[in-house]
């Protein structure tokens, strides 16, 4: 009975475990590394979450001092410590609030690894102790789970290939002019931009959504692209350097832009230098570069491109003297010695604008032609999009991949709007993630400007809760968005704005 109920635990941790770490791997898009980053995550920001792996610890050691051996602690034991390991970190769900298990072809590949690898250590260590093997293997698991994922990526860049030749083949038939955007924020926004521009003359098809990936791309390409497209606008995205390298070789781009360089994915790269590097990348199979010289380091990108004999189109979001200039006080934007008036709203982004335009100039789009559709530029979803509540309020949804410059520059929106309706301005937001050393800091500069602006701000999570508090003592704290929402629309009442920045998936703390 005992072998059989032994083999019965080492049979099913890992089935069961599993689905808490596959649904974390899943979300941070199968990185190897994040799913420990994210374990320790929890550690870090909520120390409660640890007590379900120190109790069984704790049971494991007060088991081994009892000197007598028994039937019944052979099997109590391992069974405590087999529910209390399901359980760690305290507070990780099993099942998705804010976005369920997505069960794929690429994810069942990488549970059929998980359980291979957990099981083999499982067996290995239950030959000192079945409860150490279980309590053990808690420790381990999302490192095993980082294990499977680094032996797939090989198999699974072999198994996608097939989709990005057909793509390239696909893309060289329809012959489109490719446009390919990147940047630390603005991506989405900036295509959106570009393709309600250049439609006014050219068949457009934009990469829908945030399909910024290798398979992503290769997809919207299949899916979308028909013959008779003239223009293919590609968000490109990365994680690391090499990545966009990867992207504008097998998707080559006639027209590269950068909206910005901050510090989004810090963490991952290290420093601004190195995300630099990385979106720098857009840039070496293009023919034309549109880049915005507000930022020192993006003019001398421009220099660069132009000493290589590429055609340079520098922009500006300041009203700087530029090929394209928009000037978001005088509400206009200047192509050469021609200007249209334009409509940037309170929470938006002049540098978006100023790429697209500096992209339809590219294309010869001529301004007589942009003007009229400057003043209707569509707003991407989650992306400071303004909405109102049926109480009145006013929701500004900026929950979409937050960051220091795009944050401030909401709270700025945020702020100016709650005056001209001269009602409560609310921040609602568990912070910004993925800033490195500096998340701290950042987080609390954010609460800091929102206390200064006279605004409240409701935190929620654990993840940088301390860095809000400091920045902002009087903060109200909440577990989840739900009950934060709640209160920030009964605080906000008919004529307050709520700005909603950021919003963590439910497998942070």
């Amino acid at each position: 009975m005992i072998d059989i109920f032994s083999w019965s635990i080492i049979g099913l941790l890992p089935v069961i475990l599993g689905v808490k770490w596959l649904r974390v791997a899943q979300r941070e898009h199968y990185i190897a590394g994040w799913t420990t980053r994210i374990a320790l995550g929890w550690g870090r920001s909520r120390q409660v979450s640890w007590w379900p792996l120190i109790a069984a610890v704790a049971v494991e050691f007060l088991s081994s001092t009892i000197s007598t051996a028994s039937w019944w602690i052979s099997l109590v034991v391992p069974a405590a410590v087999f529910a209390l390991v399901l359980w760690w970190p305290w507070g990780l769900r099993f099942r998705g609030t804010s976005s369920p298990l997505q069960w794929t072809g690429r994810l069942r590949r990488l549970a059929a690894l998980w359980l291979v690898l957990s099981w083999l250590f499982l067996f290995t260590a239950s030959s000192l102790s079945l409860s150490y093997a279980v309590v053990l293997f808690g420790f381990v698991a999302p490192g095993v789970m980082d294990l499977a994922l680094v032996i797939a990526r090989p198999i699974e860049k072999a198994l996608s290939n097939k989709w990005v030749v057909a793509a390239q083949k696909k893309l060289r038939h329809v012959n489109p002019t490719v446009v390919a955007i990147t940047g630390s924020y603005g991506k989405t926004s900036t295509k959106g931009y570009v393709a309600h521009l250049v439609s006014t003359k050219y068949s457009v098809v934009p990469s829908p959504a945030s399909f910024n990936n290798l398979m992503g791309l290769a997809r919207a390409v299949n899916d979308k692209l028909t013959p008779g497209t003239e223009v293919f606008v590609a968000e490109m995205g990365m994680y690391g350097e090499g990545e966009i390298r990867e992207l504008s070789k097998l998707f080559p781009p006639d027209i590269a832009a950068i909206t910005t360089i901050g510090e989004a994915h810090l963490e991952r790269l290290g420093s601004r230098s190195a995300i630099l590097r990385a979106k720098s990348e857009i840039v070496e199979n293009a023919t034309t570069v549109v880049l915005p010289i507000d930022d020192p380091d993006l003019a001398a990108l421009a220099n660069r491109c132009e000493s290589e004999g590429k055609r340079v189109i520098r922009v500006s979001a300041v009203g700087a003297k530029a090929d394209v200039s928009v000037n978001p006080a005088k509400k206009s934007v200047v192509v050469g010695k021609e200007s249209a008036p334009v409509h940037i709203s309170g929470v938006g982004h002049a540098v978006n604008v100023a790429v697209a335009v500096g992209i339809a100039h590219a294309l010869d789009v001529p301004l007589a032609v942009l003007a009229p559709r400057l003043g209707d530029l569509p707003t991407a979803a989650h992306r400071a999009e303004p909405q109102q509540a049926p109480s009145g309020a006013i929701i500004i949804d900026d929950s979409y991949n937050a960051n220091p410059i795009g944050a401030a520059r909401a709270v700025e929106g945020g702020t100016a709007m709650a005056k001209a309706r001269k009602g409560p301005f609310v921040v609602v937001t568990p912070g910004m993630i993925e800033l490195g050393a500096v998340q701290f800091d950042r987080n609390r500069a954010l609460a800091a400007q929102v206390a200064k602006a006279g605004g409240e701000l409701f935190a929620v999570g654990f993840t940088n809760r301390l860095a809000l508090v400091a920045g902002h003592p009087s903060a109200k704290v909440f577990a989840d968005r739900p009950t934060a929402m709640a209160a920030a629309l009964e605080r906000a009442g008919a004529s307050g704005v709520i700005l909603v920045e950021n919003d963590l998936p439910d497998h942070y703390a």
